[in-house]
């Protein structure tokens, strides 16, 4: 399978996760902030993607997210959870 690429800061980033509102879309999303595939890496936005994809049952993205928590300070994953509170609450 082909994974599209899209800029960071590109229009296609944020509406990637509204077309594909899947846990693999979501899972997807996850990948590319965590990896920074075409710009710097956001563990914050990766660590809300994967917590999204886990929430509609992608097992791989619980293991990902707990990996990034590791990464990150209490502070940053309570944004990472905020944030997908947020995305969940328009979505």
């Amino acid at each position: 399978m082909m994974m599209a690429r899209f800029e960071m800061g590109s229009p296609e980033m944020g509406g990637m996760a509204e077309m594909q509102p899947n846990a693999e879309g979501l899972f997807n999303l996850g990948i590319v902030y965590a990896t920074g595939l075409d710009g710097e890496a956001d563990l914050v936005a990766a660590h809300k993607w994967f917590n999204l994809a886990a929430l509609r049952g992608n097992p791989e993205a619980a293991y990902h997210r707990q990996q990034i928590a590791e990464e990150l300070s209490d502070v940053e994953i309570a944004m990472a959870q905020r944030d997908a509170r947020e995305w969940l609450g328009t979505h």
